[in-house]
């Protein structure tokens, strides 16, 4: 706190000679002291792990399980693909007629060749209409749209990995903040001390002084609390303990980039980057693909068999192919659903597009007014800590009262809290256009 901040005397040299002493002393408990062991120096090393936003991205985007398991939609839809190419299997038949089961007496060679029957059939279905190849084609089709909404939930993934990390650099910056004024309070209120105790100043405007310790303590208990909320929930989404230690430290400073993006430019730039609504174009070249198997369905299948026959002692061999007369079922049905499927996956479509150019209009409209907001405060902040300042010199000099002083050093504060909270709107709004373009490089 400025308005207090009294530079520290000269070290005396009793002083000095006791420091040295206990420093001469602690050597040789520490040269007795046991080296830490190679595990426990690893475990040291991971609770002071640093971690910046792009390193908490990374983090995330490898071990986070909500991202993997979407990413389990991707490999079963690949391995659908292996299930579309498959093509029918041959049927294998074989049946045995007049076997003397309950006669066992009759069991003989001549029976065999004479009486009983055998059939051995093999038959096999052709799918006409290049249904295979179709069925594939859908597929794929299937997996790059599930390609895409795993791109997107990593999309997703990052902005709430950024909105997390800046609320914990806020916290972070308020508490350090919020210790420095509780430090620097605590310094001026024992000189403080010592002028009421000289008759400097009265008991009445000292109490006064003394009870705003109340509202320093509790800035620096709410920062706490906020920086630990907000550790404990950006944990989670970098994939919990395995991934991140309990103990990390936050490496970043909230700041003003004062990047100018044109609009036209971001729209044109989601609208080729955006996850979603590459996988609703994708949805609609998925149904066409639907349509062209669904017309293949309606074409019949041609089947064969080919069959050895032995029956009194005479052994023969057929041939039968078969092949439904399709003068009902054409698949009418699976052709029209597929049909109207395509209008909506284009209707689906067309709606993620005009709600993507709206999500980047709000966010840019939003990133401009956290801007003029961030700009106030910073020109601001200096007017503050000079009314702080001149207050200050004025009450230690009996030119003002109490009341005025303790107003400006509370100003001082809510401005110094304001900027910090403006900061981090301002990186909070730079994070949604990047969620609303799909890109964190911005143009």
């Amino acid at each position: 706190m400025n308005s207090f901040h009294v530079p520290a005397g000269r070290r005396t040299p009793g002083l000095c000679i006791a420091g040295l002493a206990a420093v001469m002393m602690a050597l040789p408990l520490a040269a007795q002291m046991p080296r830490p062991k190679p595990a426990a120096r690893r475990a040291a090393a991971a609770s002071s792990m640093k971690l910046t936003l792009g390193g908490a991205i990374r983090l995330a985007l490898a071990h986070n399980h909500a991202l993997r398991a979407e990413y389990g939609n991707v490999l079963e839809s690949e391995a659908d693909q292996i299930t579309a190419n498959m093509r029918p299997n041959p049927t294998l038949t074989w049946d045995a007629l007049y076997v003397p089961i309950f006669s066992p007496s009759h069991f003989s060679t001549n029976f065999l060749n004479q009486v009983q029957e055998f059939d051995v059939g093999l038959g096999y279905t052709w799918e006409r209409g290049g249904k295979r190849q179709k069925r594939l084609a859908v597929a794929r089709q299937r997996t790059a749209v599930q390609n895409w909404r795993y791109q997107d939930a990593e999309r997703g993934l990052k902005y709430a990995v950024a909105r997390q990390f800046i609320a914990a650099l806020l916290a972070q910056s308020s508490l350090r903040f919020a210790r420095r004024d509780l430090k620097a309070f605590r310094q001026s209120l024992g000189i403080l001390r010592q002028r009421y105790r000289a008759g400097a100043i009265s008991e009445g405007d000292y109490l006064k002084i003394k009870l705003q310790s109340l509202q320093f303590q509790s800035d620096v208990a709410r920062a706490r609390l906020a920086l630990a909320q907000a550790r404990a929930g950006l944990r989670p989404l970098l994939g919990g303990p395995n991934a991140a230690p309990r103990h990390y430290q936050l490496v970043g400073h909230l700041h003003f980039h004062g990047l100018r993006p044109q609009k036209a430019a971001l729209e044109l730039l989601a609208l080729r980057k955006r996850p979603d609504y590459q996988a609703a174009r994708q949805s609609v070249r998925e149904a066409e693909s639907r349509l062209r198997l669904s017309r293949a369905n309606g074409k019949q299948d041609l089947s064969w068999n080919a069959t050895y026959t032995h029956v009194g002692g005479v052994s023969e061999a057929g041939f039968t192919f078969g092949l439904p007369l399709p003068f009902f079922n054409r698949n009418q049905g699976g052709i029209e659903r597929s049909s109207y499927a395509i209008a909506q996956a284009r209707q689906a479509e067309q709606a993620a597009g005009e709600d993507i150019l709206a999500q980047v209009r709000a966010a840019y409209a939003g990133l401009r007014s956290r801007a003029r907001i961030a700009r106030l405060y910073q020109s601001y902040l200096p007017l503050a800590r000079q009314s702080l300042t001149i207050s200050a010199y004025a009450y230690q000099r009996g030119a003002t009262s109490l009341l005025n002083f303790l107003d400006a050093e509370r100003s001082y504060r809510n401005v110094q809290l304001a900027m910090r909270a403006a900061l981090a709107n301002y990186m909070l709004a730079l994070e949604q256009v990047r969620a609303a373009v799909g890109t964190r490089h911005l143009p």
